[in-house]
């Protein structure tokens, strides 16, 4: 069975905790170990802070972030699929943005790690962006991919 959340929040920083809580308890269905559980707040904090700080900056709280969340069983294991999108000031350069260490506010002490840890920490990741039009993040993350489920810790047993 599929089933599908969507979100839309303002670009505030006091929703950075709402979204990425939110997100968890939408995965609660898949029955995920509180290790992919952290993992996935984990991304969507990095996702959600993005659009905050980088994408929206001064304008944040006049703007939005959207979120869509879906789930799916693929047999034992269960896939949620996650799209976080902002209408903010967009990606010049993908590669450039991606790589370790980057950041378009250096002198505010970031680390330009957001996009490797959303990488490190999902099964899949994606990021289109538009000079000027906004970012689409994509993530995947597969639940139950153990087959010892005693080696698991569940949040719902």
């Amino acid at each position: 069975m599929e089933n599908y959340m969507k979100l839309e929040l303002l670009a505030v920083g006091e929703n950075e905790a709402f979204a990425r809580s939110a997100v968890a308890v939408f995965a609660l269905s898949l029955n995920p170990s509180l290790s992919e559980l952290s993992d996935i707040k984990t991304a969507v904090s990095e996702a959600v802070t993005n659009c905050i700080v980088h994408a929206y900056g001064k304008e944040a709280g006049e703007n939005r972030i959207f979120i869509e969340c879906k789930t799916e069983k693929q047999g034992a294991v269960g896939v949620l699929h996650i799209k976080i999108t902002d209408h903010g000031c967009g990606i010049e350069d993908i590669d450039v943005a991606m790589s370790p260490f980057y950041t378009t506010l250096a002198e505010e002490e970031r680390s330009g790690m957001g996009f490797t840890i959303m990488q490190t920490f999902m099964d899949g990741f994606a990021l289109k962006s538009e000079k000027g039009k906004g970012t689409e993040v994509r993530m995947r993350k597969s639940i139950g991919v153990s087959e010892n489920e005693t080696e698991r810790e569940r949040v719902n047993a």
